[in-house]
């Protein structure tokens, strides 16, 4: 793969070089290039496989968002030793003790293929990016990061014959898409760095199935809600921000106009959606991108369901321009007909369940009184 080398190569003489006008992001900056080589055996911890017939699965990015989630639920499915998280991050105690996690660079490509070959990957699971809004503040990183760094998980998923999966999203329609609903083919147009990447992604992933029978497999996420992670700069992360301001300062200022209205997800949906678009027989699949979803909502409508459980949460809005004018061109609504169709895709969370989960997670002593009261 000579050509994915030498363009590896170029990416890292950019990185190197200061990029004018463009906003430091420190927490994801280190997702550079590292300076050296690091094989598979650099890990902290041994891998060892057990003889039983279960995929072997990598996933990069493993400590954003989705990965330690999704890790925790395959190792349930298919043995702890089965699945490597990896990631260019030192991992927190409680994912370095629960199972293989392992350095991985995904602009390294001689890197990524030792990990495949010396671990015996058969699925792979691309988590590796930067988000919408942290992209925005640093474009040729989020190109190098979203866009090369697929170059070089396409070129070694087909080589090794792995099922790949490489999330998409809401930010991959624009516009001039069709907002509500928002159907699984249709045009697209986005006018961010990470939406284009996600676009490119698809197409690359489609292509790479028809022309070298790459098992490719991709859902188009809404926003994610989760109570174990943090917001990580994307545009629908105001969900996950409410619920901890709600509860360590009781009042929350929102960046979004309150009559926003996106698609969103429980994280436990998405991960489910996840393992079952994974498993999904291959015959049963009619297309290689799917929408999913769950619920749609605004700032408003989520906050009123915020205020049913803690009434004295004042809400404030300042809204951001750039993370506005992002979320005025994505859809409102996703139409996910082909997904319940071709492999029984069915969400659990709604809103009423959504909030009553996330503050039983953040805040139990307060559920818990006014359970009894």
């Amino acid at each position: 793969m000579p050509v994915v080398r030498t363009l590896t190569r170029t990416v890292k003489q950019v990185l190197k070089s200061p990029v004018c006008g463009c906003q430091t992001v420190t927490s994801v900056r280190s997702i550079g290039v590292s300076p050296r080589q690091v094989t598979s055996d650099a890990s902290f911890h041994s891998v060892s496989f057990s003889e039983a017939d279960h995929p072997r699965v990598l996933i990069t990015g493993g400590l954003g968002q989705l990965g330690v989630g999704l890790a925790k639920l395959l190792r349930k499915r298919f043995g702890k030793n089965n699945v490597i998280l990896s990631d260019i991050r030192k991992p927190p105690d409680n994912v370095f003790y629960s199972g293989p996690f392992i350095y991985s660079d995904i602009l390294d490509y001689k890197n990524l293929r030792e990990i495949v070959v010396n671990n015996r990957i058969t699925w792979l699971i691309h988590y590796s990016a930067l988000l919408s809004a942290v992209g925005e503040a640093n474009v040729p990183l989020a190109r190098a990061v979203n866009i090369t760094g697929l170059h070089n998980i396409l070129d070694i998923a087909a080589e090794h014959g792995l099922r790949l999966f490489v999330p998409s999203t809401i930010g991959a329609f624009g516009p001039t898409s069709p907002r509500n609903p928002t159907p699984d083919l249709c045009i697209q147009r986005p006018r961010t760095i990470y939406g284009v990447s996600k676009v490119h992604a698809e197409l690359m992933g489609e292509y790479y199935h028809y022309r070298y029978g790459l098992d490719f497999r991709c859902l188009r996420y809404p926003g994610i809600i989760s109570a174990d992670s943090q917001p990580g700069g994307g545009t629908t992360d105001y969900a996950v921000q409410i619920f901890h301001d709600a509860i360590k300062t009781g009042r929350f200022v929102c960046n979004l106009k309150p009559d926003t209205r996106l698609p969103m997800m429980y994280i436990d949906d998405c991960l489910r959606a996840t393992v079952e678009v994974l498993e999904a027989p291959t015959e049963s699949l009619t297309m290689r991108t799917y929408n999913i979803n769950a619920m749609s909502f605004s700032p408003e409508e989520l906050a009123q369901e915020v205020q049913k459980h803690l009434p004295e949460l004042e809400v404030a809005y300042n809204v951001d321009a750039v993370r506005q004018a992002i979320a005025d061109s994505w859809p409102m609504n996703f139409d996910d007909n082909n997904a319940r169709k071709d492999w029984g895709w069915k969400h659990e969370y709604d809103l009423p369940e959504l909030v009553t989960t996330m503050l039983g997670y953040l805040n139990p002593e307060r559920l818990a009184a006014q359970a009894q009261a």
